[in-house]
């Protein structure tokens, strides 16, 4: 009866109605049972659903970090998401939940991300590329961790190793118009909408794929269906174009970070 992983499962099935009507008032009785037995996925859940006030709970943000530092501190690779949350309220120098301190949001990214998890991972390759949270800009592990979350199928990290592969980076990354194209087209293929303007402008210029207007608007249609403002101008321009070529240069990587081409 008081066994912490049986208490999760029935808080969940009565949060999702599995097997049972759902009732959120018995799912955070269990959750907060689990989490007091010592079960870290309730922990977590505990902390979050307190954080946003889920399941019909009043906001209790005291409480709510406290649970997330309990979960953290028994973070695993099954369990790692505290860790995560925990580095975004640090993050925040508007936080009014916990002291603003970068260099611990970094600490317990990494954490995470060591981990394997995949939205800390990506969150660090950010932090090096651009020299965020105390971290020095540093390419070699910019595209170190973005690659470790693209390699598992994080969407936003594709989209990143496409900028990567782009200009190449000196010393670290040999540039590839082939490798921009294909890690670009793969967060496309999961419905990123930036990722499909990013295959469309591709397309349009010839990078990584022959040059093809038909198919650039295919994309950036794709990409203006989601609200993508900068696929809805291009098919504008296209148009008013007659669907002549529209732009003439391949960006440069600082290029194509201010026309978030790929980003």
């Amino acid at each position: 009866q008081n066994h912490s992983a049986a208490s999760y499962r029935v808080a969940v099935c009565n949060e999702i109605g599995a097997g049972t009507r759902r009732e959120p008032p018995r799912a955070f009785a269990f959750y907060r049972k689990a989490a007091s037995l010592g079960d870290t996925s309730a922990m977590y859940k505990l902390g979050m659903v307190l954080l946003s006030g889920g399941l019909g709970q009043p906001i209790n943000l005291r409480e709510a970090v406290a649970w997330l530092r309990r979960a953290a501190e028994q973070a695993d690779e099954d369990n790692p998401h505290s860790l995560h949350e925990l580095g975004l309220l640090h993050e925040n120098p508007d936080s009014q939940i916990v002291p603003y301190d970068p260099l611990y949001a970094k600490d317990l990214f990494t954490k995470a991300a060591q981990l394997g998890y995949t939205q800390s991972q990506y969150k660090l390759g950010q932090c090096y590329e651009y020299g965020s949270l105390a971290c020095s800009v540093d390419p070699r592990r910019s595209i170190g961790w973005y690659t470790r979350a693209a390699e598992k199928g994080d969407a936003e990290a594709e989209l990143a190793l496409s900028g990567w592969y782009l200009t190449g980076s000196d010393a670290v990354l040999k540039q590839s118009d082939s490798e921009a194209y294909l890690w670009a087209r793969r967060a496309a293929n999961k419905g990123l909408s930036k990722a499909e303007y990013a295959v469309g402008y591709y397309a349009e210029i010839g990078i990584g794929v022959k040059q093809d207007i038909e198919l650039a608007k295919r994309w950036y249609m794709r990409a203006a269906a989601q609200g993508n403002k900068r696929a809805m101008n291009r098919l504008t321009e296209l148009k008013r174009m007659g669907n002549r070529r529209g732009v003439t240069a391949r960006p440069t990587r600082q290029q194509a970070k201010d026309e978030c081409v790929v980003c």
